[in-house]
């Protein structure tokens, strides 16, 4: 279960790094100036989403756990090109979960630890997660980093029907949060 917890955290937090690395390049300094492009786990806890969620989970015995890191800070405003700057920025996280996932495959391809040890335990989970997370967040739901992606590729007539569904995004991931619980 550390293990797990352990890989967790380095997928979360290069995936929200990812994020702000990337607007930062694009011209938003929104994340740096909030101390968010570290790789330090603490400035990207969320008291539910990392700590209390995944604890219930676990003490409930689900048979999954999940959570999320407390979102990077974007300004689109801060872009050249705010509908371009969101496309590259809500895809640099899904990107880093799949390339930390090949890192991580190529160094368990590698077989520099042995098996069942720690390190290779690392590897395992951190592959899963990683292809997890990446998969997971491409799904076009508010707030996940896919309904970003679609509402900068839509064409502008659409993107207005589509932007009523992103102050929805509470009641998505209460409703998944149900979900989880009632497959049992």
């Amino acid at each position: 279960m550390i293990i797990s917890i352990a890989a967790f955290f380095v997928v979360i937090v290069v995936h929200e790094v990812a994020h702000g690395y990337v607007a930062y390049c694009l011209g938003d300094p929104t994340a740096k100036d909030a101390g968010r492009l570290t790789l330090n786990p603490v400035a990207h806890i969320d008291p539910v989403g990392t700590l209390l969620l995944p604890a219930l989970l676990i003490m409930s015995h689900s048979p999954v756990v999940f959570g999320w890191a407390k979102p990077v800070p974007v300004n689109p405003h801060n872009f050249r090109d705010p509908r371009r700057g969101m496309l590259l920025t809500s895809l640099a996280g899904p990107a880093a979960n799949f390339i930390l996932a090949v890192i991580f495959s190529i160094i368990f391809k590698l077989g520099l630890f042995p098996q069942y040890s720690v390190l290779w335990a690392f590897l395992l989970m951190g592959i899963l997660i990683s292809l997890v997370l990446g998969i997971f967040n491409l799904i076009p739901i508010p707030p996940l980093d896919g309904s970003q992606i679609l509402f900068a590729l839509l064409p502008q007539k659409k993107l207005k029907i589509f932007c009523g569904f992103k102050n929805m995004d509470l009641l998505f991931l209460s409703g998944f949060c149900i979900w989880v619980f009632l497959i049992e």
